[in-house]
């Protein structure tokens, strides 16, 4: 029986052979990179050094130095430090060189007393001997004759005279000066090529920089000026950052176990501070490497142990405290990498390029995630590399609402509020991610099922943060968690609004003294529902009691049997009203059922369609607009105490005032 193939459509075969052709672009850019990698090594470090060196030469121009002299003089003191901590190391090498004969009974004595410990010959040895012997038999050639016995006098074999072997010796002829001087030179040729060229790039790549840039630009693309200045910029200030950052910290490391070493008595301390200080560039595994020789010496050095443990607690103190807390107070939030990514890039980079590409590994993917931020195309570098949360705060907002699991989204909410209000969690993540729900609901792909799981989800949620207050935090605390982090970043930077006052039942008008003055009703879905939950909840945070009614309330049948006693609010909550009759007829309703209550419609899609709710407003005949939750609340703190004066931000100002012209 024949398949039946299914025709694709020529966006479908553009977006396979698009695939295609940059798989095959990133294989032939890595065989290139694999094959050239005598000469982009060099390149690169040039280019990684121009951002390491770019700080100390503005700083030069800034004080009226010219660029030349600024450039080639911190370029040459730059290297001749390298070249002093260079011969500095060989120095050191040399004499723990000449020191090591001296370990050695040291080393002997302590594996002695290993040894008696462990009770001597163990089992363990005992089977390493007979794996020896074994080895032995299965090496004889094939075929081997049996040794014959040997005459213990004569020391050959019986019957047999013993046959001196001749010696033979190969002579080599003496070379001459010349060729001694080849020799000694050759080995020295590579390297300070290398460094040649590395110097003579940085130098022009620093005096030519705006030219350099400039033909970046011309090349990505002239027409869209703002994207690739902002990729050129977020890359050398990142990169910058991080070199500056990265030297100071690891120096202060090597300075801090040079002279730890040297007090705990490990020879070449010197050495090994430098070591460490140069390894910790290496992500990971270079304090391990750089710990490993210390304490082989240590080993070495002292017939005791106390030099071994003093030397591993020095380590093991000094590291997790730079790691976990100068690195973090230093770079901030973020280096810009996560964590596998920095594993994945040094693997790469280390197999590409060798030794010099596991330094090199940790810039070089920055510099590709910013390439993937600013580059649509290359989006997936920093989704894969980045360390910016895949999904956003408020799609996990959403996602969790959906699999009905209110205690992770409960967990990221409380991180928000370390340093933004419950309001602001609301408006900035809450609400959006209901927005997401609506989407698809218009989209049908949410049965009704899905949306009455999303509102008792919902109805947890915010009963997991009955204890929480809406106040902005005052700085005490900052979280750590990078999708909340994110989502603080994606938010205002400063409070929309000042913090709103909680009230007192006492002193409230009589009017506003019942059970629930504030009585919310959602417009049409449960998702309207869900987002009344939570202005309820901000209302009752402020010492207005409210009453969430569903959809069904607003019916012919059901709007008279509604209980309004004491009510002196109401809030239609919408999340789309795409349909203003539907607002006009619930307004209208509201108004012979309540004809002395307040009618706030609040619409939660926020500030972008200022002309829908214009119309809304004016078709309903409503006595006030919301787009915010925190707006919302705002109005009805000022209706239930018109003498509390509360300061507007100029952002709802501009809203009022564009709501009204």
């Amino acid at each position: 029986m024949a398949k039946l193939v299914v025709p694709q459509t020529s966006e479908e075969v553009a977006s396979l052979v698009g695939a295609v052709a940059l798989a095959i672009l990133g294989v032939i850019i890595v065989s290139a990179l694999y094959v050239g990698r005598e000469i982009f090594v060099p390149v690169a470090l040039a280019i990684l050094l121009s951002f390491a060196l770019a700080s100390p030469v503005s700083a030069l121009q800034r004080l009226k130095v010219p660029r030349g002299i600024a450039v080639v003089g911190v370029v040459l003191f730059a290297f001749a430090i390298i070249f002093a901590l260079g011969s500095l190391i060989a120095a050191q090498l040399n004499r723990l060189a000449g020191d090591l004969p001296s370990y050695q009974v040291t080393i002997q004595s302590k594996i002695q007393s290993v040894r008696g410990i462990t009770g001597g010959s163990s089992t363990l040895e005992r089977a390493a001997g007979m794996l020896q012997d074994l080895g032995k038999e299965l090496d004889k050639p094939k075929g081997a004759v049996p040794e014959k016995s040997v005459s213990p006098s004569l020391g050959s074999p019986l019957g047999s005279r013993p046959v001196a072997p001749v010696p033979v010796e190969v002579l080599q002829p003496d070379p001459g000066a010349l060729e001694s001087l080849r020799s000694l030179i050759a080995p020295l040729i590579s390297p300070l090529a290398t460094t040649g060229i590395i110097v003579i790039f940085v130098i022009f790549i620093l005096i030519q920089r705006e030219d350099l840039r400039n033909r970046l630009i011309r090349l990505a693309g002239s027409h869209d000026l703002q994207r690739t200045t902002a990729a050129l910029d977020d890359a050398g200030n990142r990169l910058s950052r991080l070199f500056l950052n990265q030297l100071l910290i690891n120096t202060g490391f090597g300075i801090l176990i040079g002279a730890g070493l040297w007090l705990i008595g490990i020879p070449s301390a010197v050495l090994w501070g430098i070591l460490a200080a140069v390894l910790r560039f290496v992500p990971y595994i270079g304090s391990i490497i750089a710990a490993a020789f210390p304490l082989a010496l240590a080993v070495a050095v002292q017939p005791g142990w106390s030099m071994l443990v003093w030397t591993a607690a020095l380590f093991f103190v000094v590291e997790p405290a730079v790691g976990q807390i100068v690195e973090p107070m230093v770079y901030g939030r973020s280096t810009g990498l996560s964590p596998i990514a920095v594993v994945v890039s040094a693997t790469f980079w280390t197999a590409l390029w060798g030794p010099i590409g596991l330094v090199l590994a940790t810039p070089l993917t920055v510099c590709l995630v910013v390439l993937g931020r600013h580059v649509e195309r290359l989006a997936f570098l920093d989704v894969m590399f980045g360390d910016r949360p895949a999904l956003s705060a408020a799609e996990i907002f959403y996602q969790r609402m959906l699999a009905g699991d209110p205690t992770e989204a409960t967990e990221k909410a409380e991180e928000y509020l370390k340093e933004r209000s419950l309001s602001s969690y609301y408006d900035e993540v809450a609400i959006k991610g209901l927005l997401l729900a609506q989407s698809d609901l218009e989209r049908d792909v949410l049965d009704h099922s899905r949306l009455v799981k999303i509102r008792d989800t919902v109805v947890e949620f915010a009963e997991d943060l009955s204890e929480q207050t809406d106040q902005e935090p005052r700085g005490e605390r900052s979280t750590i968690d990078a999708e909340a982090a994110a989502a603080v970043e994606a938010a205002a930077a400063e409070p929309i609004y000042p913090d709103l006052p909680i009230l007192k039942r006492s002193d409230l008008p009589v009017e506003w003294q019942g059970d629930y003055p504030v009585l919310c009703i959602a417009g049409r879905t449960a998702l309207d529902e869900a987002a009344g939950i939570m202005f309820a909840q901000l209302c009752n945070v402020h010492g207005l009691q409210t009453r969430i009614e569903g959809p069904d309330a607003l019916s012919t049948s059901n709007i008279f049997r509604l209980q309004t006693e004491g009510v002196s609010m109401v809030c239609l909550s919408y999340l789309n009203a795409s349909n203003p009759a539907q607002v006009r007829y619930a307004v209208r309703r509201l108004r012979r059922k309540l004809p002395h209550a307040s009618i706030l419609v609040g619409l939660w899609s926020g500030t972008g369609d200022s002309q829908r709710a214009v119309s809304v407003k004016e078709s309903s005949k409503t006595d006030v607009l919301a787009s915010t939750l925190r707006e919302a609340t705002r109005v009805c703190i000022e209706a239930a105490r018109p003498d509390l004066a509360i300061l507007e931000d100029v952002s709802v100002k501009r809203e009022t005032n564009n709501l009204a012209s």
